[in-house]
């Protein structure tokens, strides 16, 4: 009797659990798509927008990049929210919710016809806090909620998934505004994708809601004040990598928040133009990923890293050579295979070398760098053009100091030290569709090489709680 009521015992639990996970994948992977779908519709198209409503070249940059800070900064009051509210999940959820609302505005200014420069970039800056605020917490509750046994297979599929919502979004908006015949038109036509991409993003918070949370609080969670985080990034090859890190981004959004209103008011291109050029990036960095995994598995992260870094560096000045478009989708192409190889490769050798407990303090720490980076090269960027009143020789000075900033980079990359990682694919968020940069991604940690149980065992039992 007793044997059996055991088994009974045993049996039950692991039914439950097993439906519950099943569940739990599932709406994770609704949450993904919808995401997609938000980005791509939405999000893609808000500098397009900014032009379209009478703006101006600037603010149709500005409003691409400088919102991020507030992104990051947010992310800085993340961990405390999640202490406050006692879970992971009700922070992500709150913001998600949040980040739908952004859009309401957007629909109304869209139905107008008209918004001012401040008014839109509170709303980027909304979005982008709601947003960029679910990353590190996202992140920590979503590694409480796969076995490490399925990860690589699930981040896998729900990547794929998302990037192709992410394109598919993309590409029906830009069909959209292609068709729109009048000022009228094209305008109700961006009420409708920012209506939809409200609606994406409800979707994805309700699947969000859909999902069970193991681990509210992280027992072996640390909370690292930032001194001394920054102490062990200096102890370490983490602190080099992040000031190449910075170096590059600096550089490289010095130009990219601007190609999307050099490509409308420069080279006169039609959305459908603008679709093709982005998307053939989109797709080359999406097919690239998995290849370069193969690739650093056989030649380590760190070489790859030196094709990546290499790489990127005549992107931007690729653009002084000639406007035609077919010339422009090479570059694209080109782009968006080597910015997988770079990204990848960062991704690995930088969050590799830190244990599982501090890695939500560190991806913390890393968008907030990788944010100010952003938009200080946005801002010195702006600054060209604003001294030239963004003319299209103002442009190609900024394309050409991108890719001269991108060069000196390389310098501190040849003075690394890199602990090389056996590498592979990893899991990423696409949060944005950028001209010359293909996409912005952030790394779903949980999704790392080393994340196998045997690790999380020995990590587990090595960490000190710090609710500090």
């Amino acid at each position: 009797m007793n044997v059996a009521e055991s088994k009974s015992e045993s049996v039950v639990p692991v039914s439950d659990a097993s439906r519950q996970l099943r569940s739990d994948l599932r709406a994770s992977y609704g949450d993904g798509i919808a995401f997609g779908g938000m980005v791509g519709l939405g999000e893609t198209y808000l500098s397009a927008f900014v032009l379209a409503v009478g703006l101006g070249e600037l603010t149709a940059g500005l409003v691409a990049s400088v919102p991020l800070v507030v992104g990051g900064l947010m992310q800085t009051v993340s961990p405390r929210a999640v202490r406050m509210l006692g879970s992971h999940k009700r922070w992500v959820v709150i913001c998600a919710f949040l980040q739908a609302l952004t859009f309401i505005p957007l629909v109304i200014a869209a139905y107008l016809g008209k918004i001012t420069a401040p008014v839109v970039l509170l709303i980027a800056a909304v979005y982008w806090g709601t947003g960029l605020a679910t990353g590190p917490a996202w992140n920590t509750w979503i590694g409480t909620v796969v076995p490490p046994t399925i990860r690589t297979r699930f981040f896998t599929i729900r990547t794929r998934a998302s990037q192709a919502a992410v394109f598919l979004g993309f590409l029906i908006g830009g069909i959209c505004l292609q068709l729109a015949g009048t000022p009228r038109q094209l305008m109700m036509v961006y009420a409708s994708l920012f209506a939809v991409s409200a609606l994406c993003r409800l979707i994805s918070a309700f699947m969000l809601t859909r999902q069970s949370e193991p681990t509210p609080i992280l027992p072996n969670m640390r909370l690292i004040p930032w001194k001394e985080l920054l102490l062990h990034l200096r102890q370490r090859s983490g602190g080099q990598l992040l000031v190449y890190l910075v170096a590059v981004q600096a550089s490289v959004q010095m130009s990219g928040p601007y190609f999307t209103p050099f490509m409308f008011r420069k080279l006169g291109m039609s959305y459908g133009q603008f679709v093709a050029l982005i998307s053939v990036a989109f797709l080359a960095k999406v097919i690239a990923f998995p290849y370069w995994g193969r690739v650093a598995h056989r030649i380590g992260a760190k070489r790859l890293l030196w094709i990546g870094g290499i790489g990127i560096v005549p992107l931007s000045a690729g653009w002084l050579v000639s406007g035609n478009l077919w010339w422009l989708m090479a570059i694209q192409i080109f782009g968006g295979i080597t910015w997988a190889a770079y990204e990848l490769a960062f991704f690995l050798l930088f969050f590799e070398s830190i244990p599982q407990e501090e890695r939500t303090s560190l991806l913390t720490f890393y968008n907030v760098i990788n944010t100010l980076a952003w938009v200080g090269g946005a801002l010195l960027g702006g600054l060209v053009l604003y001294l030239t009143e963004a003319s299209y020789n103002g442009y190609m000075i900024v394309f050409a100091l991108s890719s001269v900033g991108r060069c000196l980079a390389l310098v501190l990359l040849s003075r690394l030290t890199l602990i090389d990682v056996e590498a592979d694919e990893i899991g990423v968020r696409t949060m944005a569709v950028r001209p010359n940069t293909a996409s912005l991604d952030a790394p779903i940690l949980s999704s790392m090489p080393d994340q196998t149980e045997e690790a999380l065992v020995v990590k587990t039992a090595d960490a000190t709680p710090n609710v500090a």
